[in-house]
């Protein structure tokens, strides 16, 4: 699965118009994940470490977007669905994936009010940072075999610290966290695969 995903990463990478699109969507995700964080949060009680990890999730954004000016000026100005890999499924990536925790949260355990929204951020957030674990390195991986000046490399350094981050909170949220992250991680294991098929049905459609 990972060489296929190198094989994939190989053909985006070959084209500028396709790599800036890729990264594009990444910058996207990363800033729609700090969106979400924003709307998870109590309007009092907020902790640091929620401040530092929406910071971190809005600076991986533009990070991504200043790698894109390598690739060219003018490059994917906007998250527009013209500029982006698999529009509609990456712009509903982490709302799908949050409802349907919400949703299991609520029917299986009784989860209500503040509980619920911190529950959800918790486990979506774990989720995708268990997805970036694993992507993000490959795609660094393939930057560095093609001597490449864009690095993501910065990024996977914070998102390891953010996975830490997120299973030490999950251990005093529940006795059954691994229960709850298991669930989430397996719809967003489906929601992946739907979303990198869609992206390799562009590229596809787009490479010349």
């Amino acid at each position: 699965m990972v060489t296929n995903f190198i094989d994939q990463l190989d053909t985006i990478i070959d084209s500028v118009d396709l790599h800036a699109r890729w990264l594009n969507t990444l910058s996207m995700l990363e800033n729609a994940g700090a969106r979400k964080i924003k709307q998870c949060e109590h309007p009092v009680f907020v902790p640091e470490d929620i401040l530092k990890h929406a910071a971190e999730e809005s600076r991986h954004a533009w990070y991504l977007k200043k790698q894109l000016r390598k690739l060219g000026a003018g490059l994917c100005p906007t998250y527009e669905p013209q500029y982006l890999l698999a529009p509609l499924t990456s712009m509903r990536y982490l709302h799908r994936l949050d409802v349907l925790v919400c949703r299991y949260l609520k029917t299986e355990h009784d989860f209500r009010g503040d509980k619920l929204k911190y529950s959800a951020y918790l486990l979506v957030t774990y989720a995708i940072e268990v997805r970036a674990d694993e992507l993000y390195p490959v795609y660094q991986q393939v930057l560095r075999s093609r001597k490449s000046s864009i690095s993501v490399y910065n990024i996977i350094t914070e998102e390891q610290q953010h996975l830490a981050s997120m299973e030490e909170q999950l251990q005093k949220l529940s006795l059954k966290w691994k229960e709850l992250c298991d669930y989430a991680c397996n719809q967003e294991a489906k929601l992946y695969e739907e979303w990198r098929s869609e992206v390799m049905d562009d590229v596809g459609r787009l490479v010349v």
